[in-house]
């Protein structure tokens, strides 16, 4: 069995950075492909970032490219998502998946869910 724990949500104004972290336990996840999506109330939860397993390819959509960076520390089972020059719209509840093989957009592909975490951005 495998948690994810999501850190480094908090309230910012726009134009601020949040960098979110999300350890995982259980097991080790270096196998896994991981992601992180966002929800908004009355939204469906989309994708904003995806690593390989090495960490040497990345998936954003357009919407995060350029602003928003996925890394991840396999030693220490955890996986980073660096937010910067942000705005209102991405105020959602941010949570980091895992358990696929391959980066994939859909979240239904994921096994593996964190419990979220809150990023505000205030105008």
């Amino acid at each position: 069995q495998v948690q994810l724990v999501e850190s480094g949500g908090g309230l910012v104004q726009a134009g601020g950075s949040l960098r979110l972290s999300c350890a995982a336990s259980g097991r080790t996840l270096g196998w896994s492909a991981m992601s992180w999506f966002r929800q908004s109330p009355g939204k469906e939860r989309e994708f904003v970032a995806g690593i390989s397993q090495s960490g040497r390819s990345t998936s954003y959509p357009d919407a995060a490219k350029g602003r928003f960076t996925i890394s991840r520390d396999n030693a220490k089972n955890t996986v980073y998502l660096q937010m910067n020059s942000l705005k209102p719209e991405d105020t959602a509840v941010y949570y980091c998946a895992a358990g696929t093989l391959a980066i994939v957009r859909d979240p239904a592909q994921y096994e593996y869910w964190g419990q979220g975490t809150q990023g505000t951005v205030s105008s």
